[in-house]
């Protein structure tokens, strides 16, 4: 990092003798006007840093939310010392690190306050200087959980906790995160249980010491907690251990059937039978079946962070919004955690990520999510299918591909950093994901073509992932790396297969996958089953395909989608759809409408409220409903059942 500063002199020189247009001209040079000049941050150094850091913090005071923390570092010589908040959160992929909700930070030495002050050009940074004689700082601060979700995601309410180590510490910068030694306690709530992948060392009542690890390792490894738990072994008598932690809203969520925990167990199975390697001596899901606990999907190495709906269990057969979501968030265990696109790989939490293969990182664990979700049963076949025709249709209607090739989504972290989008199908999203997705299908597709079926994308998988059986530590890989192992597998020019995928403009999505698979995209008159369920469930109605929008509960238009009949009649989300064809709105009098439309003599009219404004809207769309649906390719072999087909090995 370069400052400029100038001397006292040649700066009054230049308040005399410089006009206001000129002096903004210079403007970049002017020191900021704090009680010291701000000193450099250091390089991180792959060095030792000397003593642990305990870090208590005191999660029991449920009612307001707050956590509060008391840090204790070591320090082994006087003078300037920055100390970091974490900002690039790893599985965030982005400069999200939630400052603003660190509050009271108060630091002393020796009994004696030591005054910090933040850095003006990195505010994640707080300088300070250790006073002589000092051997440690006690920092004390608050972790300021949101109280409403409309202050951001909320990790504490009467009946569970999530602790999450990145929002509630500082750490001296100038060192890599692997080489600082951090020691976490927590005082939780009278009575309450909690799973992370910590291992205790000592307990004391509600007082619960954990073993010291590095810094990586404590922020890759938060805590759920609760008064209402429960922990199934996935894997009795297997090689190492794997649970899921369940924390609840209520009790009665907890009550899974002995089918429910035998799948749960097949998905811990057919993970083995895809890798086999493990890349962890334990591994902890961790099951928040909540309303009031900010959602949540979130990969470590050795645990993971989901969040489901209280009903998970108890209303099995109608709630599949979170069924592939424990299968995704495992598999980056191997992909993501284990192996990491190497420009992931930096040296603390405020070094810069860059997320150019995100289309691996994500998009291959978002097919193997599915994969595996529908071979362990937590989809039957039929709904992965299903499932597979929405995200199809979705992509192959994404039309911001026009402008926006998907590479370019991997940016989308750091620049939208998720915030909510008006125009999502022309902007763009994270759309490597499930366009990542498709493009992986392509891939296992060709393998299989190529090979006549001897060779698939599980032979990659096992190559790539699944070697060095017990290494825990970080294997970074190149683009380089991928096209090799694909190469491995089968001989092809894979640079150029995967680059014209995500670089293109389309029209349209990568379906030729789809199509290998044996299997074509098609529309009807009726959404499949798994789409009714799945948007009955999430209170969805979909008209996107026929008048290009969706509606929520109270008829609010939730997406227009670009270019359809609704955009060129000047719809927008957010308004209200008041009256269809004159009478009250709802969603069956809209598809009912749009039915009627088929006749080109018919118009489907609505009366929509924009704000305090009221307008009549006349659609030209005569097509009548489409839903998303795949159907077979007569006389072509069938390799997505295959894809989908539980392994025996």
């Amino acid at each position: 990092m370069i400052r400029t500063r100038l001397s006292a002199a040649g700066l009054a020189l230049l308040l005399v003798s410089t006009a206001p247009a000129a002096m903004a001209q210079v403007a970049s040079t002017y020191a900021p006007a704090l009680p010291a000049p701000q000193p450099a941050i250091p390089a991180p150094r792959d060095v030792a840093y000397p003593g642990v850091i305990q870090l208590d913090v005191d999660a029991t005071n449920l009612a307001q939310h707050i956590f509060d923390v008391t840090e204790t570092i070591p320090v082994s010589q006087s003078g300037p010392l920055t100390l970091f908040f974490p900002e690039w959160l790893p599985g965030n992929h982005g400069p999200v690190g939630p400052v603003a909700q660190l509050a009271g930070v108060e630091i002393t030495a020796n009994g004696q306050r030591v005054e910090w002050v933040r850095d003006t050009l990195s505010p994640f940074a707080y300088h300070l200087t250790v006073p002589a004689g000092a051997t440690e700082l006690v920092v004390k601060l608050q972790h300021l959980s949101p109280t409403t979700g409309a202050q951001g995601r909320i990790t504490m309410t009467p009946e569970m906790l999530n602790i999450q180590w990145e929002k509630m510490l500082l750490y001296p910068a100038g060192h890599w995160s692997r080489n600082i030694t951090v020691q976490p306690t927590v005082k939780f709530p009278a009575g309450w249980q909690f799973g992370t992948a910590l291992e205790p060392e000592t307990k004391d009542g509600d007082l619960q010491t954990f073993k010291p690890v590095n810094l990586e390792v404590l922020i890759d490894s938060p805590v759920f907690a609760g008064v209402h738990y429960r922990q199934i072994d996935l894997d009795p008598g297997g090689r190492s251990r794997v649970v899921a932690n369940f924390v609840a809203d209520e009790a009665k969520s907890l009550e899974a059937t002995d089918d429910q925990i035998q799948i749960l167990r097949n998905l811990v199975t057919q993970m083995d039978r895809l890798y086999g390697a493990r890349h962890f001596d334990h591994y902890d899901f961790l099951v928040a079946m909540t309303d009031k606990l900010g959602g949540i999907g979130l990969e470590h190495h050795r645990s993971s962070e989901n969040s489901v709906d209280p009903a998970f269990f108890t209303g099995w057969d109608t709630h599949l919004g979170d069924r592939d979501l424990l299968s995704h968030e495992m598999n980056h265990s191997w992909d993501g955690k284990w192996r990491r696109p190497a420009d992931q790989y930096v040296p603390n939490f405020n070094s810069p990520l860059q997320n150019s293969l995100l289309w691996v990182y994500e998009g291959q664990t978002q097919y193997y999510g599915q994969v595996i979700a529908a071979r362990s049963g937590l989809l039957t076949k039929e709904q992965a299918i299903d499932s597979l025709a929405l995200t199809a249709a979705t992509y192959d209607n994404r039309v911001g591909r026009e402008w926006r090739a998907m590479q370019d989504t991997t940016n989308d972290p750091i620049i939208s950093q998720r915030q909510p989008k008006g125009w999502l199908s022309w902007q763009r999203d994270e759309d490597y994901y499930s366009e990542g997705q498709l493009i992986w299908l392509d891939v296992d597709t060709t393998i299989r073509e190529k090979t006549g079926g001897r060779k698939s994308l599980d032979d990659f998988a096992r190559a790539f992932y699944g070697v060095q059986d017990g290494d825990y530590s970080p294997a970074p890989y190149t683009f380089e790396d991928v096209v090799a192992a694909l190469n491995g597998v089968v001989a092809n020019d894979w640079a150029s297969f995967l680059r014209t995928r995500l670089d293109g403009h389309g029209p349209g999505a990568p379906l030729d996958g789809l199509a290998r698979g044996g299997w074509k995209l098609t529309y009807a008159e009726t959404p499949n089953a798994y789409q009714k369920t799945l948007y009955g469930e999430l209170k969805r109605n979909d008209f996107t395909y026929s008048l290009g929008i969706q509606t929520g509960e109270s008829n609010n238009i939730r997406s227009v989608q670009w270019d359809s009949p609704a955009f060129k009649a000047g719809l927008a989300t957010g308004m209200e759809i008041l009256a269809v064809n004159g009478s009250a709105a709802n969603a069956d009098r809209l598809a009912a409408a749009i039915t009627a439309a088929k006749d080109p003599a018919v118009p489907v009219t609505l009366i929509v409220k924009d704000g305090d404004q009221y307008k009549t809207v006349v659609l030209d769309y005569h097509d009548g409903l489409r839903y998303p649906r795949l159907e077979r390719i007569a006389g072509t072999p069938d390799r997505l059942s295959d894809i989908l087909t539980p392994r025996r090995r």
